[in-house]
């Protein structure tokens, strides 16, 4: 069993639906409804109670696929191949070495080091048209390379 307080339930649920748009949203929501599924049931009927209160304008439900694809090249360090359309307009399919996902004014980025542009580029998620993970193994680049986040920026933890 979870020692969970039924607040404290109802906070990861209603931090999991209210970033349905982060990477490994789907992931985190199953997480969420195992641990549910061993509250003690009065503990479960408050949680459940309480959340009733809590509402959530969460995005329509999308495809998966570009998101999972990311979240796979980045778990497994693979080449992840996108169509990507800049703010100009221009499309281009490149080759990129998923480095971090970074969210910032409320939107999700893909750091990676571009194969095209021999260098770091921030890819907006949205923007991703297509996304497909290759076989080719990422070469290493780092977090580091990427350089200093912003002073408000930390890395997700459970701590």
């Amino acid at each position: 069993p979870v020692p969970l307080s039924p607040a404290q339930a109802v906070a990861l649920m209603a931090a999991v639906s209210a970033a349905s748009d982060a990477p490994y949203a789907d992931l985190a929501s199953a997480g969420v409804r195992k641990i549910l599924d061993v509250l003690d049931p009065r503990t479960r009927a408050r949680a459940d109670e309480l959340a009733s209160r809590v509402w959530v304008n969460a995005p329509p439900a999308s495809s998966r696929a570009i998101p999972s694809a990311l979240e796979e090249a980045m778990a497994d360090q693979r080449v992840v191949r996108i169509r990507y359309t800049a703010k100009d307009g221009a499309v281009t399919t490149r080759d990129v070495e998923p480095i971090l996902f970074a969210s910032t004014s409320g939107r999700w980025f893909l750091v990676g080091w571009c194969r095209l542009r021999n260098g770091i580029r921030w890819f907006t998620v949205s923007s991703i048209e297509r996304a497909s993970v290759t076989a080719m193994e990422c070469t290493g680049h780092t977090v580091e390379e990427v350089g200093e986040p912003p002073a408000n920026a930390r890395p997700v933890h459970g701590g």
